[in-house]
């Protein structure tokens, strides 16, 4: 039978991890605009609130450190089980690969993939107890290809890691009713790439090895979030859905 409404999510349970800005705010908004409750984390519960106030008076916001289990796992207990999680939050920075400290490295490493496997197994736990669920994980296309000219072998890892990581969750999990994919963005203009958004010669070069010649906006990728969270997307689990304006194709 079709569906109706493909992406009505009314009477769904959401959360979203840094929900404070970009990506993940507008995943927020995408969410509720098809009737999910929304629950806001980030790290800085200011920002989380800030997204939370934007929806509906009853929208709860937490701070929340997915690099904490100990956390996760409280906030989990805490809450009713998810229907939804997005898995957004996530870090990047620029070092030459000879230069990066251990430091730098494990940061990244442990705030985008150690993230995302601490945020999926303390709210799918309680996916898996009930039978049903849909995680969505924020990859990216840096988990495909080697951005060029910036050096960021480190976020490029975790990304590529966070594509596997969705792909063998979801095989572990399709039996159990809990379907897992990822997005897979471009550039997005968010306020991380702000400050690159002002160098334009690192712009063009960007433009020019991207079909649709432009930045993605956030919104565009909470849509492909909100199918991949619905109904819509019942018989979809372990994909890495490319929203890049063809960026991979080249």
């Amino acid at each position: 039978m079709p569906f109706s409404t493909p992406c009505n999510l009314h009477g769904r349970l959401a959360l979203v991890t840094g929900a404070g800005q970009g990506i993940g705010a507008a995943c927020a908004h995408a969410l509720s605009r098809q009737g999910a409750t929304v629950i806001c984390t980030d790290v800085r519960l200011q920002s989380a609130a800030a997204t939370a106030s934007g929806l509906s008076p009853t929208t709860q916001a937490f701070a929340l450190d997915v690099t904490d289990s100990a956390a996760l796992n409280a906030l989990a207990a805490q809450l009713p089980p998810l229907d939804i999680l997005v898995c957004n939050a996530g870090i990047v920075s620029n070092a030459p690969a000879e230069q990066m400290s251990d430091e730098e490295w494990d940061k990244v490493l442990d705030v985008n993939l150690g993230g995302v496997f601490k945020s999926c197994r303390a709210f799918g736990r309680r996916m898996l107890e009930r039978g049903r669920g849909a995680i969505v994980n924020i990859g990216s296309m840096s988990g495909m290809i080697v951005n060029v000219p910036q050096p960021q072998c480190h976020y490029n890892a975790s990304k590529a890691a966070v594509h596997h990581l969705t792909r063998s969750l979801a095989v572990e999990w399709a039996a159990r009713g809990v379907r897992v994919n990822a997005v897979a963005p471009t550039y997005i203009a968010t306020p991380l790439l702000q400050e690159l958004e002002k160098q334009e010669a690192l712009l063009a070069r960007w433009m020019a090895m991207t079909p649709q010649a432009r930045m993605g906006r956030p919104e565009e990728v909470a849509e492909v979030v909100a199918f991949l969270a619905s109904d819509a997307a019942s018989l979809v689990t372990g994909a890495i859905l490319n929203a890049d304006g063809g960026y991979t194709c080249l």
